[in-house]
């Protein structure tokens, strides 16, 4: 037990510290918290620029409950909770693994180190978004994780901030199915895991900001704000319930599983879910939803 406590507390020192040194930016390019804010402003800016709804505010509803939730959950959920449970639950992993004579890399198919720096870039983003797409069909297929996910699913409003509002057990989820593809690569680099991240936070922003774009053509193959406003939408057909749309950086996903569904131009369709007027409307309760609903 002590050796997990120590890995609690070294998980929480080291995040701290990596934390302080992000805002006193001692890092290199790879800085997450002055990235956000840059990639925020520049798809805010674009919003700003070209409207898609043209009559929705500059600062549209829960405009600052989605700035607030984009901050807390990409990096005070981190300090709170996420890097000291990942962190214990590998080691209990190993542990387990070890009692039966293996280790991760019994697990491991290929080192993706010893690939060539862009089909490392390449095959890390393409694995990691189909995992992360499965994840998102799940979400919405199980009602226990889809209390979860209504949280995401309570904006009303698009824009750039809505793309990191969500409740704080959706990470877990997602790193949890994230742990054995990882495992199975092999090792990977920060600068590796930063390129790719950066990249996927730049989707996903575009995704929900007030942008009338589409990419033409490469549609088919990354996510766009015309084809994530559907998966939005409060109003589904009925052989559509379950959800549409789940791409997260990539839409070939949706194209090839047949999720894919845009009828016709969603502007100014209604967003959110079926009884959404009752859904907590401030963060704490949000974040303790399903234990405080009625």
């Amino acid at each position: 037990m002590s050796k997990y406590l120590e890995i609690i507390k070294n998980s929480y020192t080291g995040y701290w510290n990596y934390i302080k040194q992000s805002v006193l930016m001692e890092l290199n390019w790879e800085n997450y918290f002055y990235g956000l804010i840059i990639i925020s402003l520049v798809v805010w800016g674009l919003e700003i620029i070209f409207p898609w709804r043209k009559n929705q505010p500059l600062f549209r509803k829960d405009f600052w409950l989605d700035t607030f939730y984009m901050f807390f959950n990409f990096f005070l959920l981190n300090l709170i909770v996420l890097i000291a449970l990942s962190n214990a639950a590998e080691q209990l992993f190993n542990d387990i693994l070890g009692l039966v004579g293996l280790s991760v890399a019994n697990f491991q198919l290929f080192d993706i180190n010893t690939f060539p720096y862009w089909a490392r870039i390449i095959v890390f983003f393409i694995i990691i978004d189909f995992v992360q797409w499965f994840t998102h069909t799940l979400l919405h297929r199980y009602e226990f994780l889809w209390n979860f996910h209504k949280v995401h699913h309570s904006v009303k409003q698009m824009g750039f901030a809505a793309h990191l509002r969500y409740h704080w057990m959706e990470p877990v989820v997602y790193n949890s199915m994230k742990y054995i593809p990882l495992a199975i690569m092999g090792g990977f680099t920060a600068q590796d895991v930063a390129i790719v991240h950066f990249f996927n936070i730049t989707i996903g922003h575009l995704n929900h900001a007030n942008i009338n774009w589409d990419y033409g053509w490469l549609k088919y193959i990354l996510n766009n704000p015309k084809m994530h406003i559907w998966h939005h939408a409060k109003e589904l057909p009925e052989n559509r319930k379950m959800g549409v749309n789940f791409g997260i950086t990539l839409s070939i996903w949706d194209y090839i599983f047949k999720t894919n569904y845009i009828p016709y131009n969603g502007r100014d369709i209604e967003l959110g879910f079926e009884g959404d007027e009752k859904f907590p409307k401030d963060f704490i309760h949000q974040e303790i939803y399903p234990l405080g609903k009625k």
